[in-house]
């Protein structure tokens, strides 16, 4: 498996645009997004467990429910959540671009993300969808640009890999800056692969890794109403149909957790006016849920993050947000170490507070990412989790963020 260019367009028979059709009042930002596969494909979605959920999810969870679509029709800047006519907003969106696809709109995968509870006008979007068809080419970056809110970059990732002898691609682009927490999804996410697999083996596989991946993200602590992550399997590699667990199976989850995890990073280093991305390791756990627990309860503390942007390293609220993890570890057998490209250094020796430079701490932590070792010495099970420090301009960004 290598990384290669192309993004969601790096498998064959997949293109992509972005255009800017009137829903952002700012013309210089795209706002509506378009995926088409030029064969129908299986398809599978995780969606937000959040029990506000915007219409789009309730629209393509029906369209998709047969494990096939051929399109993603995203926009941004409106997240038609909270509105009396959202359903209706949302099938239109697959009709009209259905129609000047010639697909069904039954194929559609539909999307929606920006401000909660503002009216969504369909005009223009209507009056954007031919130009959104006509600008389809190989080349992801102006629907990762259509798809963005308040995200500062594009993020988009692709690789290839080998299965029976076929060469397969993936590939995938994401927007997720804020209303970032492990809760599945935690924002919009789409895929595509060339890989023949059976929709059943896409699911299974896309349910699976998101417990290792987007369920291991937090940015606020907050978990949006419109979260998506969905992938699109064409076929057109030409490899034998995944259709059971295998060597096949395991190569294609391995390809597909590359592009998941690559996103995670860049999502959690997007955050919301964050300087720094935090990996927090958790391993010697005695199993995996208690990895898991300790490793999202210090990524998600805000203290922690707070000390994070000030490169303080205060190891005293890693512990704290251990002890009120609700794992059961043993306090006393824990060690903490901060790692970054400007060295590592140890500060918490068996749940005890070690000698250390707070000179040389400070270096380590003004890195642009942030390594948070944590050993508990219980166990074989590990886990990691991602974060961004807490800045003073988030809040500037949430204080005004819809007006």
């Amino acid at each position: 498996m290598k990384q290669i260019s192309g993004g969601i367009c790096a498998a064959k028979g997949f293109t992509a645009s972005g255009v800017h059709c009137g829903i952002r009042k700012n013309k210089t930002k795209k706002d509506l997004a378009l995926i088409f596969s030029e064969k129908k494909a299986t398809a599978a979605c995780v969606y937000t467990t959040n029990l506000v959920k915007g219409a789009p999810i309730t629209v393509t969870k029906n369209n998709v429910a047969d494990g096939y679509a051929q399109a993603v029709i995203c926009n941004s800047g409106n997240a038609n959540t909270c509105n009396a006519n959202g359903i209706e907003i949302a099938e239109e969106m697959c009709a009209l671009i259905s129609k000047e696809l010639g697909i069904d709109k039954k194929d559609i995968i539909v999307a929606s993300t920006g401000v909660i509870g503002q009216t969504l006008e369909i005009t223009p979007i209507a009056e954007g969808i031919p130009s959104l068809v006509k600008e389809l080419k190989a080349d992801s970056d102006d629907a990762a640009a259509a798809i963005m809110t308040t995200d500062t970059v594009e993020k988009c990732v692709s690789f290839s890999f080998e299965i029976g002898g076929k060469e397969c691609k993936i590939g995938g682009i994401a927007k997720g800056s804020g209303m970032i927490h492990p809760n599945m999804a935690t924002m919009l996410v789409f895929v595509t692969t060339d890989c023949a697999i059976s929709r059943d083996m896409l699911q299974k596989a896309l349910s699976e890794d998101v417990k290792s991946s987007f369920n291991m993200v937090s940015v606020d602590g907050d978990t949006s109403t419109n979260d998506m992550v969905s992938v699109m399997a064409n076929g057109l590699a030409g490899n034998d149909e995944i259709t059971s667990e295998g060597e096949d199976f395991d190569t294609f989850c391995k390809a597909l957790n590359a592009v998941t995890t690559h996103l995670c990073r860049m999502i959690a280093g997007d955050g919301e006016g964050a300087t720094k991305l935090l990996e927090c390791i958790v391993d010697g756990a005695k199993d995996k849920e208690t990895a898991v627990i300790v490793s999202k309860s210090v990524i998600c503390s805000s203290l922690f993050k707070a000390a994070m942007f000030g490169a303080d390293a205060n190891w005293g609220r890693v512990l704290c947000a251990i002890g009120y993890s609700g794992a059961d570890v043993d306090v006393n057998k824990i060690d903490v170490s901060f790692k970054s490209a400007a060295g590592k250094i140890d500060v918490c020796k068996n749940g005890a507070g070690i000698d250390f430079s707070e000179e040389i701490a400070k270096e380590v932590l003004s890195e642009k990412e942030i390594q948070v070792l944590i050993s508990l010495n219980s166990g074989d099970f590990c886990a990691t989790a991602w974060g961004c420090d807490l800045t003073y301009d988030y809040v500037k960004i949430n204080g005004d963020y819809r007006t």
